[in-house]
């Protein structure tokens, strides 16, 4: 599932996935298992309440990689596709 986010296009963190999620924008969230729950909470209800799904990954430093920056992340989002 991870390698879905190298060549989608995407939002990295929970900012962006926050907004890429309540805009309506967003397909599928990652949540990394090991980010603190007061970060990560606001986007999973989100997620919930929008009906988007979630996939968990083990943890920021995994997902970090998986969209290409150095650090880790707490969460990331593919994007909707254009129509």
């Amino acid at each position: 599932m991870l390698e879905m986010l190298k060549n989608s296009n995407k939002t990295v963190g929970i900012k962006q996935s926050l907004k890429a999620v309540a805009n309506g924008n967003a397909s599928l969230v990652f949540i990394a298992r090991d980010a603190d729950e007061k970060i990560t909470g606001n986007l999973r209800e989100l997620c919930e309440t929008n009906g988007i799904q979630i996939e968990y990954v083990d943890t920021m430093k995994q997902l970090g990689k998986a969209v290409g920056i150095e650090v880790g992340a707490s969460a990331a989002c593919i994007l909707r596709e254009e129509v």
